[in-house]
């Protein structure tokens, strides 16, 4: 009986947003990405170089590199090898290898039994002698294997390099190929048809696949076979897996009452979706979720569940989890049950702005689900589609055409943006593209003229900034500096340096338009309300990010403000707020709260104190580290109660 991969993997999504079942995206690294069936073949790296004829004292580290050595050495040279003979010691276990050529030998004459036939098919095997035989020693105490005879001497042809590719030991179908044979194979498609569409996909003439049409019928054949003998066990394994998962989660709930989970059944009672999430989590993200990643990228290989995340960041632009999810499927009823059930999570807190891959099923969820929060498709997300969506149209224009795609991430006017869109589909003929399509009706989710500049913000590197330097004059930036964390900083001293490019000319009734110095087209219109110390811009930055943006900044400079409104330093973006993060029904109040208080005061004042310059950063980190260490190992050392029962029920951000 074949049994189930041990492993439950993720691995990213294939299926492409546009919809059409025959289209997939493919990913810049993934042939290096591990897998759960064992029968998947990488892609091999060729080598470059000529490669060293072996040679009799030739050393390996083992076996499995000295044959495949040989076996690359063979297919530069028009031939395959084969394992043939091994022996075994019980003092060294195997210690001789035998590798020969694929036509060494001769076939064995079968006897054929009275009554049935046998086809008679002609042996390649022709006595060839040439052999690459190893023995292993122990030398100081590490294994080597030594080449102990060797013969380049065939009794045939040696094969060209057209021709050694079809030998079957070269014949490998690899991971993406497989993917897409078993997908066009459940479709419906004849073997031969599918040869044909993986041959126009690559771009290659007929019968130069790496493989051979009854290759790929083999491979659909036992792949049938094996999902028959699994698809009962799989379907068991399944089941199990998820009721011990929620049992998991029924343990946790009784250890943390904070903890939630919850999940849904089908009309057989069996589980379809289940979704979790921490205590520390749901605390944290009343300060911290107004902006939230939700990656559904991956899914499961053995059970083919959507495996979801909830992300968001805090105050120093770390990673903070939220939650987990696991569907049965991608339609828009799965996942509304999902937004929905992270919302009842966070106690009834919506995002204001939720970062999602390029999903139609997931946007229509959150247009129903969360009317008032603003989509995004991050840039990155978009950008990792554009080449196996376009440059195998495109061809040898490609890159003209990335070049004008790229440029309109960078149009800050909608008007702009549609000029250029038009002018770009049609330069390239990309008026029926069905991508082309689903970009243009999803544009107000990534390009910038409609999302803002908040996209790109919220996929800065997560790094902690160790210290924060001046760059300019402004005494706006020196106040920004007292207040915000250095991520939240370096966002605003960014936008405060490109204000500086811009012109700003006032209208009438005290508002101002703003353009850059070169780029007159690219205007945004500031609105002042001088009586509430109140700004909008916009291109709305500050709703989304809640950092205001350069334009508004550019008017506060002209205005003369030294400092910027306290309305503008947001609490997810100030020092005090990231210290600790504190549950809503406790105020440090108590015992210990008034030292707690002290402690809060005091490592904020150091903190800001030490992030002026590298020289103060770099001594604090030294000393605080070996001062904390100290007194930590005296507390150890100290009783472990008094008498005096001290809690204090505290969420602190997950750190990185």
């Amino acid at each position: 009986m074949t049994s189930i991969p041990s492993k439950n993997l993720c691995v990213r999504r294939q299926q492409c947003p546009c919809g059409d079942w025959k289209c997939y995206i493919t990913y810049e690294g993934d042939s290096e990405e591990g897998s759960a069936a064992p029968e998947l073949v990488k892609e091999e790296k060729a080598s470059s170089g000529a490669m060293i004829t072996p040679y009799v004292g030739m050393v390996f580290k083992s076996d499995d590199d000295a044959f495949e050595y040989y076996g690359n050495f063979a297919r530069k040279n028009g031939f395959s090898i084969r394992k043939e003979r091994s022996r075994i010691s019980p003092q060294l276990g195997t210690y001789k290898r035998d590798f020969v050529c694929y036509r060494s030998g001769f076939a064995p004459v079968k006897k054929k039994p009275n009554g049935e036939h046998h086809r008679d098919r002609k042996s390649v095997r022709c006595g060839c002698d040439a052999k690459m035989y190893l023995s292993k020693e122990v030398v100081e105490g590490v294994s080597q294997w030594f080449v102990v005879q060797f013969s380049n001497v065939h009794n045939h042809e040696l094969l060209e390099d057209d021709q050694v590719r079809l030998l079957p030991a070269y014949r490998k179908i690899h991971e993406a190929d497989q993917e897409r044979i078993l997908l066009l194979s459940k479709a419906g498609f004849p073997i031969h048809r599918i040869v044909k569409m993986l041959e126009q996909e690559k771009g290659i003439q007929g019968g130069q696949l790496p493989f051979l049409e009854r290759d790929v019928r083999n491979f659909v054949q036992n792949r049938k076979k094996v999902v028959l003998e699994n698809e009962a066990l799989l379907s068991e394994k399944r089941e199990n897996d998820v009721l011990e998962l929620l049992e998991a989660c029924k343990v946790m709930k009784e250890a943390d009452d904070e903890f939630v989970y919850d999940f849904t059944v089908d009309g057989n009672d069996k589980v379809e979706n289940v979704a979790w999430s921490y205590g520390d989590s749901v605390n944290v993200n009343a300060m911290f979720g107004d902006v939230v990643y939700f990656d559904t990228s991956y899914r499961s290989v053995t059970y083919g569940l959507l495996f979801g995340v909830w992300f968001g960041i805090d105050s120093y632009g770390r990673t903070i989890f939220y939650g987990c999810v696991l569907l049965q499927d991608e339609t828009p009823q799965s996942f509304s049950w999902a937004l929905q059930t992270f919302v009842r999570f966070m106690r009834g807190r919506c995002p204001q702005t939720i970062l999602t891959d390029l999903d139609p099923g997931l946007r229509d969820a959150i247009i129903s689900e969360f009317p008032g929060t603003k989509h995004v498709v991050p840039q990155w997300n978009i950008l990792h589609k554009v080449p196996c969506w376009f440059s195998p149209t495109l061809g040898s224009r490609y890159a003209e055409f990335k070049s004008e795609f790229d440029a309109l991430f960078h149009i800050e006017n909608t008007e702009e943006f549609e000029l250029q869109w038009s002018q770009m589909i049609s330069v390239f003929g990309l008026g029926s593209d069905r991508h082309a399509d689903l970009l243009y009706t999803v544009r107000a989710s990534w390009a910038q003229a409609y999302v803002g500049i908040s996209a790109s913000f919220q996929h800065q590197a997560f790094k902690e900034t160790q210290y924060i330097q001046l760059k300019t004059c402004i005494p706006i930036e020196e106040h920004a500096r007292s207040i915000l964390t250095p991520f939240a900083f370096n966002a605003l001293q960014q936008e405060l340096m490109l204000a500086m490019q811009y012109a700003a000319s006032e209208m009438a009734n005290g508002s101002y338009i703003v353009r850059h110095f070169k780029r007159m087209n690219g205007e945004r219109l500031v609105i002042w309300l001088v009586e509430d110390d109140q700004i909008h811009c916009s291109c709305k930055e500050f709703e989304s990010s809640g950092i205001l943006c350069r334009h508004a900044l550019r008017v506060f400079v002209i205005k003369n403000y030294f400092q910027l409104p306290d309305k503008y330093f947001l609490g997810r973006w100030r020092r005090e707020c990231s210290l600790l993060v504190v549950d809503d029904n406790n105020n440090n109040q108590g015992v210990g709260g008034e030292w707690f208080q002290e402690y809060q005061s005091l490592a904020e004042t150091l903190f800001q104190e030490s992030s002026i310059t590298k020289e103060r950063s770099d001594y604090v980190r030294k000393e605080l580290t070996k001062e904390l260490n100290r007194i930590l190992n005296e507390v150890r050392n100290l009783p472990e109660a008094d008498g005096v029962c001290l809690s204090m029920n505290m969420s602190v951000s997950p750190a990185n």
